[in-house]
């Protein structure tokens, strides 16, 4: 009785031993059209074993990739996509760069403060003031997501005006941002919606 763990290592076991016995086959095929005919056959075996995958992107390419890595990279055929590399199979893809740019405040986020910035640079006129005011409680709301309690007005106008640099200046009696508990009630409206969309999938 033979054992597996007496068997070489399968460079890809979620095929099994069997799809590995073919793809070893087929790489001792000497006629090169027949070679590619059970490349082909054994892609569409391979396909049949992950059918929810079909409508991944790149199917297809994946499973040619596959095959190429099964066969150690001997399989001598015209491939129909370009397949991966041995030497990069184990390389380490590099480095994804982080933004080093601090953000004054978390809760309120990064591209919040880049849209406070765009709104400093709009000419005085209806459409600044009412991007500001949409900013401005759009700030509201993301504090309020952080500390549920409450949050002044006067705290909003405060922060706009630091992140602004000083060319954003508010006040409470130049304009009411919306009410604490509407944006609460918004804020759970939105959180029940999602809740409902999910339990109907």
């Amino acid at each position: 009785m033979e054992y597996n763990t007496a068997e070489k290592t399968l460079p890809l076991p979620e095929y099994g031993r069997n799809i590995q016995n073919m793809v070893d086959y087929c790489v001792t095929i000497e006629d090169r059209q027949e070679r590619k005919r059970c490349a082909d056959t054994i892609i569409n075996i391979m396909g049949n074993m992950f059918p929810h995958l079909r409508d991944v992107n790149d199917f297809k390419h994946i499973l040619w990739d596959h095959l190429a890595i099964m066969a150690d990279f001997k399989l001598d055929i015209d491939y129909p996509y370009e397949i991966v590399k041995k030497e990069d199979l184990h390389s380490r893809p590099s480095k994804i760069p982080y933004g080093n740019a601090r953000i004054r405040y978390r809760h309120y986020g990064k591209t919040l403060e880049q849209m406070i910035q765009k709104a400093t640079e709009l000419q005085e006129g209806e459409e600044r003031d009412q991007l500001i005011k949409l900013l401005a409680n759009q700030m509201k709301k993301s504090f309020l997501a952080w500390n549920k309690e409450s949050v002044d007005d006067e705290k909003i106008f405060k922060d706009l005006h630091e992140l602004s640099k000083g060319k954003i200046s508010l006040s409470t009696d130049e304009y009411k941002l919306t009410e604490v508990r509407d944006l609460l009630a918004r804020n759970n409206t939105n959180t029940n919606r999602k809740n409902h969309s999910r339990k109907g999938r």
